[in-house]
């Protein structure tokens, strides 16, 4: 049986709600819940009594007390437990590279939590979203998305509204947007412009002098790290003149090849020692193209990757900037239950710093660089 109010509280802020009120004044009533939170009594019925499995309260005619003993710490119900069917859903823009170990980490958070997982992968070139999470919504017993949207593409404000009027709470995984009022989106994401820094920080510890940066033309990703490098570049003396940044397409392209070679060109032309490429393949290929063309690595240049999601398997294994990919699924899955079990808690936008890796792929300059 449905509650009669569709907009009613979801299960978990009635739980939340119940325990609230038992805290407070030492006993619930079920005809004063039912005016609370607009649901049918034989849903807070329901609801009494898997609590009282649990050990949450005691029920009595007309309504529950605490258990002996006391309530629980506020702590310790902070996050939600589910009803057995209750699931999250996350979109990804891909299952191929990246996201995989983002949703891994979800995974497991969700399962330590009691949520079904319900995983769906979309596209760069997907132009609008909103259908796919319409039908993940309507088909599913979904209680909260986790989402990374296209920010890039002309339909992306429309999702963000969208999510912010669908009815059912939301988290951003590695993005960041803003309500149309003007308030942000509850949101995780890894700090990249801290991984931008922390790369050309290394490179400056090694000696380099004259460094580079390299970017995916298609990744929302890309502009983060760049603030971070430059901000670090200015601040060790790193100038323009001294170093260049690149922004080159996909490595699918039939321009891909040639945009390497020109980058290392430029390499050649300006006597650049190290190179930081976003992301992983690019940054093998500008390591193969480079020994195709009788530039040793690390010996003449300095190559760094930015994501490690397969940089380590490589030879030589890559220095790289690795983001905290399976602590943002698990993070994200974390506030979202926390947002179900608490619909008025204060927004939260977490963000997790990424690790430098250091392998064979980076080195001092030549003495003579």
């Amino acid at each position: 049986m449905s509650d009669p109010n569709p907009h009613a509280p979801l299960a978990a802020a009635r739980r939340a709600h119940v325990l609230g009120a038992l805290s407070r004044d030492g006993i619930v009533r079920i005809s004063q819940l039912i005016d609370d939170l607009g649901v049918a009594s034989v849903t807070l019925r329901r609801d009494l009594a898997q609590m009282e499995k649990e050990g949450l309260l005691v029920r009595v005619h007309g309504g529950a007390v605490p258990p002996e003993g006391g309530l629980r710490s506020p702590a310790a119900e902070t996050v939600a437990r589910p009803s057995t069917d209750d699931a999250i859903a996350v979109l990804v823009p891909s299952l191929g590279y990246y996201w995989p170990t983002v949703v891994r980490g979800a995974e497991e958070e969700a399962r330590r939590l009691g949520y079904r997982l319900i995983v769906r992968g979309a596209s760069y070139e997907l132009q609008d979203e909103r259908p796919m999470l319409e039908r993940l919504v309507r088909t599913e017993n979904v209680r909260g998305l986790i989402v990374a949207p296209n920010t890039d593409m002309p339909h992306a404000q429309e999702v963000v509204e969208w999510l912010a009027h669908c009815g059912v709470p939301s988290v951003l995984a590695e993005r960041d947007a803003l309500h149309p009022d003007g308030t942000p989106l509850e949101s995780v994401t890894s700090d990249h412009a801290l991984g931008g820094a922390l790369a050309a920080r290394h490179l400056a510890s090694l000696g380099h002098k004259r460094v580079g940066l390299v970017l995916s033309r298609t990744s929302p990703t890309s502009r983060k790290i760049a603030a971070g490098w430059s901000a670090a570049c200015e601040q060790l003396g790193l100038t323009p003149a001294q170093h260049f940044e690149s922004m080159i397409p996909d490595r699918s392209t039939a321009e891909f090849s040639k945009s390497v070679d020109a980058a290392l060109d430029t390499v050649r032309a300006k006597g650049i020692t190290a190179l930081l490429v976003h992301p992983d393949h690019e940054a093998m290929a500008f390591v193969d193209l480079a020994l195709g063309r009788g530039i040793p690595v690390p010996g003449e240049l300095s190559i760094m990757a930015y994501d490690d999601e397969v940089a380590q398997l490589f030879t030589p294994p890559l220095t790289a900037v690795s983001p905290p990919r399976e602590a943002v699924g698990a993070t994200a899955v974390e506030l979202l239950a926390r947002r179900i079990a608490d619909p008025t808690r204060p927004v939260h936008r977490v963000t997790i710093n990424p690790e430098l890796r250091v392998r064979e792929s980076t080195a001092a300059p030549r003495a003579d660089d």
